[in-house]
């Protein structure tokens, strides 16, 4: 059985830990709190640009000559990966990199044997971990999370446009977690670029034909507004994971103190128990003496 000592160390310790966890707990709360905000504000504007894109396509003859729009053969695939730049947050960044290395060996399989596929990390755990076992990197960036503000964003959202726009990559992908709680984040692989509009779920009356007058032409139009949304796009990306990365490490430092506080209570009662035993040997010792005396 342990010292009384070294059992008031280990509680001890144990108490430190548990401030340090319930401290981070609180931080990740608030930090969640204001970013739940600007993500739950940001996504019925995003939502609400995309419809209008796919309304404005729907039930045209032609569509668009964009180059953002040419879905090309995806021979050359770029595939953004989006991790924090810091750890306890439970599975939150491995289950990012696993899900990328995935796709990459299975959907990707041809590109990914050919080594025409590369990778871009947004993050710093996800950097490490591909500079790590020598995966193909495009680059990284791990200051966007310092400063999330649109003005970032957009600046990198033009480097990747003018990735594909330049033909380097035929396809680039989103890697990322999905906020949907505190406690659940999605993880989701979705196209940025080329932009290909998403069907319409809303089936039309029949014998009704949706007729548009655009002001101005519908070419200028949707090439105005496909800047814009890839740049919404990116930055609800973002945001989201930046959100789902908060409340991954608010859950996972409850967790943590709630088992500390489960530690110390093992611990107490371990602690009470060799006390108890220790006193007990004391008062044998005692009356053992006592009897030898009287004897």
């Amino acid at each position: 059985m342990a010292g009384l000592k070294e059992i008031r160390t280990r509680i001890t310790s144990v108490k430190s830990t548990r401030q340090i966890t319930q401290a981070m707990k609180m931080v990740a709360a608030a930090k969640l709190r204001k970013n739940q905000e600007k993500i739950l504000m940001l996504r019925p504007y995003a939502n609400k640009l995309e419809q209008i894109m796919v309304s404005i396509r729907q039930g045209l003859e032609n569509d668009v000559e964009n180059p953002l729009m040419q879905d090309r053969p995806p021979e050359k695939v770029l595939l953004i990966l989006i991790t924090s730049n810091r750890g306890l947050c439970g599975a939150f960044n491995n289950n990012a990199i696993a899900k990328a290395i995935e796709v990459a060996t299975t959907e990707y399989a041809t590109q990914w044997k050919q080594k025409q596929l590369s990778f871009f990390a947004i993050g710093k755990k996800g950097a490490d971990f591909l500079k790590s076992k020598n995966y193909p990197l495009e680059g990284s960036n791990t200051e966007i999370f310092d400063k999330l503000d649109f003005a970032g964003v957009v600046e990198l959202e033009t480097h990747f446009t003018d990735l594909f726009l330049s033909g380097k990559y035929d396809r680039i992908d989103f890697i990322y977690n999905q906020f949907k709680n505190a406690a659940v984040h999605i993880l989701t692989h979705e196209t940025f670029l080329p932009v290909i509009g998403k069907e319409n779920k809303e089936k039309e009356k029949p014998g009704i034909k949706m007729d548009y007058i655009f002001e101005p032409t519908r070419d200028e139009l949707v090439n105005d507004l496909i800047p814009k949304t890839l740049r919404i796009q990116f930055y609800k990306v973002l945001l989201d994971s930046f959100s789902a990365e908060h409340g991954a490490r608010m859950t996972a430092m409850h967790q943590a103190t709630d088992n500390a506080n489960e530690l110390i209570k093992e611990l107490t009662l371990h602690y009470n128990k060799a006390r108890q035993a220790a006193i007990t040997k004391e008062i044998l010792d005692i009356v053992g003496g006592a009897e030898a005396l009287k004897q």
